[in-house]
């Protein structure tokens, strides 16, 4: 029975990394859309920041909501609903001939992405006991950060066979679609529903083990209010809110606008360039996978000591991007990995700081509010560094704004205490 119970409990890791392994085809396909549409509209890169910030806000606030919810409904249910729904409004903007209706659209699909990360962390939370999830976090955040690269990959090859900028809502989103068919025969919510034990009542959560479980106990989590109220009061975790609102800030900056700028006015003249690109993602994905096992080894599981690392790091490679010129294309390429590496990998380390002080209890609405402050804050930067190209003229000022958020970052999370450091008590 155990032998079985792992090798389920790796299937359900795997149909979740691989169904979100393509859902940032219908969310990341924007920023290689936005030179079209604005060409095509004749509208502003600020006007284009704020689609992106409507997004933004619209997953933000899914996150919220949809966190909490994903503790009460089936996350299987959830994952499908939502990219269901995104392929829909990606379908919709493909024919889309106005700013409103794009924006609109936009951001309707903000909301429905939403639907998935917090349930997906929720359907893994359920089948991996404390001592593992920040291995099979790493995959989870690996799945993602290799959904970029599968999303700049399928835009390079549609950019470079000269097709419309609509195509970009059309095509990549096919493989979101038969991901979703796949997760919905293949998933399963809880172990429970197998006839397993769960994760939680393996470590003895049922009992109470812990006292930060018994306050979570004491106050009714079916009350919805009290899950959110419980969260937003516990003053470690509202700091790492803060602070991964900064790196998601630098995060986006780097998805979004690098394209734009290495692009440039004609894309056939920078094709070379153009490809440069894909190494952001790809040191994403590397660099979620690695972080987890670097927080544990090198930083003897102190999460915060981990990211803060990993965000001064980025602050000196987004500086060195800045003054290296782009058409040397070796170094360019080294720098592109590596701060797609340090800027997205810490990532994986905040999420496992959910079930760490919160408890098992709460890590659908953890995850959720720590996702919308990450959002709320990638949403503002759009317009913002949208603005600082309109004004200066030069889409290389965007690493500098980079180098400026990692080093808030790291600041801020320096302020996290350990959970090993700390006596737990009720916030």
């Amino acid at each position: 029975m155990e032998r079985k119970f792992r090798k389920d409990q790796w299937k359900m890791l795997f149909v979740t990394m691989f169904c979100y392994l393509f859902f940032y085809t219908g969310r990341h396909n924007f920023g290689w859309a936005a030179r079209g549409i604005a060409k095509e509209l004749d509208i502003s890169f600020q006007q284009v920041g704020w689609i992106s910030f409507a997004m933004l806000m619209g997953y933000a606030i899914g996150q919220l909501i949809n966190g909490n919810l994903a503790d009460r409904w089936s996350p299987k249910i959830m994952i499908v609903a939502g990219g269901g729904l995104s392929i829909l409004c990606n379908l919709a903007i493909s024919f889309a001939s106005s700013y409103i209706a794009i924006l609109v659209l936009w951001t309707l699909n903000g909301y429905f992405q939403s639907m998935a990360w917090g349930s997906g962390g929720k359907l893994i939370s359920n089948w991996w006991s404390s001592s593992e999830r920040g291995k099979a976090f790493g995959f989870y955040t690996m799945a993602a950060g290799s959904s970029s690269v599968l999303t700049f990959l399928m835009a390079l090859l549609l950019v470079q066979q000269e097709q419309s900028w609509r195509t970009l809502f059309r095509y990549p989103i096919l493989f979101l679609a038969g991901a979703l068919v796949v997760f919905l025969f293949v998933a399963y919510s809880d172990p429970k529903r197998k006839g397993y034990t769960s994760a939680a009542e393996k470590e003895g959560i049922a009992k109470q083990e812990d006292a930060q479980e018994k306050v979570a106990a004491s106050e009714k989590q079916d009350n919805w209010k009290q899950s959110y109220l419980h969260v937003f009061r516990h003053r470690n975790f509202m700091i790492a809110s803060l602070a991964i609102g900064f790196q998601s800030m630098a995060r986006y900056g780097l998805i979004f606008w690098v394209p734009i700028h290495f692009l440039g006015n004609n894309y056939k003249e920078s094709s070379g360039n153009m490809w440069l690109t894909l190494l952001i993602p790809i040191g994403m994905a590397l660099g979620a996978l690695s972080f987890g096992y670097i927080s544990d080894l090198v930083f003897n599981k102190n999460r915060g000591k981990s990211i803060a690392a990993g965000m001064i790091i980025s602050c000196i490679i987004a500086l060195l991007i800045y003054w290296v010129p782009i058409h040397n294309h070796l170094l360019m390429g080294i720098l592109m990995f590596t701060s797609g590496f340090f800027v997205y990998g810490p990532q994986a380390n905040f999420w496992t700081l959910s079930p760490d002080l919160l408890g098992a209890r709460l890590v659908g609405t953890g995850i959720g509010v720590m996702n919308m402050f990450a959002y709320v804050f990638a949403a503002v930067g759009e317009p913002l560094f949208g603005k600082l190209i309109d004004y200066t003229g030069n889409t290389a000022n965007i690493f500098l704004f980079v180098a400026l958020i990692c080093a808030i970052c790291a600041t801020i999370i320096s302020f996290v205490q350990s959970p090993k450091s700390i006596s737990i008590k009720k916030p």
